[in-house]
């Protein structure tokens, strides 16, 4: 089976790119800088609209991945109205607070998930590099009905981590393992060696900002400009996938 090229987005511009570049599909997020939270609806629809398969990132807050109960149930709803608005696939995880997989909530989640789509798949999103054992919370994914797992190896990014990647392809078993995190097109040809069936690539760019004064507008902007979809990033990203086949 060809390697899959996934690129991760927070526009329906990135998503063009993205197809017209050479990926296979894009994870849909917003607040990438913050490590991705769950898009509007609205969002969701115009990138469907792209004609690429948009898998939604479904997170409702930064910091962890241990959840209360109200934030499990809006998770569950945010599920539902992301496949609802037109994507392919949700992205989700949650983890109890001593590193192992909450299982029940991520099984609410493929519940939420197939109720609108007997088709939907679900990626259990980099929650698992935040595991105790990255390589034993793959190994309970078959039973949980999830499609693949996107995981830097538990290391600061994929590159870091391919030998532990190369383990969780091996427990995984019927679940695909999707490489991500710090990826280039130089690091394709070895990843793609670990076995791993898609690659995630952010290929991102910054643009220049129109900040006013160097008044912040939060933690997370300074005013200095923002990220768009490189389509030389993925181009590339394509091209090495493709030699390495």
């Amino acid at each position: 089976m060809a390697v899959a090229l996934e690129i991760a987005v927070t526009s329906p511009a990135g998503a063009t790119v993205a197809r017209d570049s050479g990926a296979d599909r894009v994870e849909l997020c917003v607040g990438l800088e913050l490590g991705g939270l769950t898009p509007s609806q609205a969002l969701v629809e115009a990138t469907h609209e792209t004609g690429i398969p948009a898998h939604a990132l479904v997170r409702c807050r930064p910091g962890g991945f241990t959840y209360d109960a109200d934030e499990l149930a809006l998770m569950e709803r945010e599920v539902r109205t992301v496949l609802r608005s037109g994507a392919a696939g949700v992205v989700v995880g949650a983890l109890h607070p001593d590193g192992t997989l909450d299982e029940d909530a991520l099984r609410r989640f493929v519940d939420a998930a197939r109720s609108v789509s007997a088709h939907a798949e679900v990626t259990l999103h980099r929650a698992v590099d935040h595991a105790a054992d990255p390589v034993a919370t793959v190994a309970e994914l078959p039973d949980l009905g999830v499609t693949r797992v996107l995981t830097s190896g538990g290391a600061a990014s994929a590159p870091a981590g391919a030998a532990t990647i190369a383990r969780m392809v091996d427990a995984a078993g019927p679940v695909q393992v999707m490489a991500g995190a710090g990826v280039t097109p130089a690091d394709v040809a070895a990843l793609v060696a670990t076995g791993v069936a898609a690659l995630h690539l952010s290929a991102k760019r910054s643009v220049g900002g129109a900040g006013h004064g160097g008044v912040p507008m939060g933690s997370g902007d300074d005013g200095s400009g923002h990220t768009v979809t490189d389509p030389a990033v993925v181009t590339a990203a394509r091209a090495a996938i493709d030699r390495s086949a």
